[in-house]
């Protein structure tokens, strides 16, 4: 049983590592035995990140702006520079914008769509023959895709873009999910609801608002480190070998909440 659900010794990388849910993904990780990458755009986070980490296992920080595909690319290199298989890829760099329906900009779609779609599609891309490498029939290599419950719903939060990229992102999880099963490699998604992290922090730094936005969730909470923690290790592990193409909601049973009778 300890086997089963056993990532001691895998090698992971975690984009957008260094806060919010990515730490969370990368401090379990590390907890339960694999050398853990962290990734994001300023160095100085990566090293304090990397540092903290390592007081549970091994953790090292890489600088990499993945905004653009040559930063993408730059990230794979300086990985592969560093090990030979990647047992766990987890696409989890992410930006929002938030504004008024009739002041949106139109460049927010780009920045949004660079980063939360084409990325993952990109670090993917150039990681695969890592993953590949790591990857047997019996315990595949893993993509995990961090999307979100906005890409399900239709609340804008006037953040237009930001739903609809996630909605991108778990299309592609499926898309890709298909293409790399003869690899040796699958991909899932996570799609969390509300956890603390600077995307939310509108919500979990005002207690009331907090306490409201808990009140709405079936489960009456919202996500804490151990739930990240605990679904990122189980698709990680040997456990999950046969699951692929899956967009699994992390949030409480928000997205299956019906919607108010009328």
């Amino acid at each position: 049983m300890t086997d089963l659900f056993s990532i001691q010794g895998k090698v992971a990388l975690v984009t957008g590592g260094t806060s919010g849910i990515g730490y969370m993904i990368a401090e379990g990780l590390v907890k339960h035995g694999a050398t853990v990458y962290v990734a994001s755009r300023k160095a100085e986070a990566c090293a304090e990140t990397a540092k903290a980490l390592s007081a549970h296992g091994t953790c090292i920080g890489i600088a990499a702006d993945l905004s653009t595909e040559a930063g993408c690319r730059t990230l794979a290199d300086a990985l592969q520079a560093r090990e030979e298989k990647l047992h766990v890829l987890v696409n989890n760099a992410g930006v929002t914008w938030g504004a008024p329906f009739d002041e949106y900009p139109g460049d927010a779609w780009d920045k949004i769509q660079n980063l939360n779609v084409k990325a993952a599609f990109v670090m993917t891309q150039q990681c695969a023959p890592m993953l590949a490498a790591a990857g047997t029939a019996d315990d595949p290599a893993r993509v995990i895709n961090v999307t979100s419950i906005a890409g399900q719903g239709t609340a804008s939060m006037q953040a237009y873009a930001y739903g609809p990229s996630k909605a991108a992102l778990n299309h592609l999880t499926r898309i890709l999910a298909n293409e790399l099963a003869e690899r040796h490699i699958t991909v899932n998604a996570i799609a969390p609801g509300v956890f603390p992290s600077k995307m939310t922090r509108f919500i979990t730094n005002n207690e009331s608002v907090a306490e409201a936005q808990a009140a709405q969730v079936p489960l009456k909470r919202l996500g804490e480190s151990r739930d990240m923690e605990g679904l990122v290790v189980f698709l990680a592990s040997p456990a999950a070998a046969y699951i692929t193409g899956n967009v699994i909601a992390l949030d409480g049973g928000t997205a299956v909440k019906p919607a108010p009778f009328i």
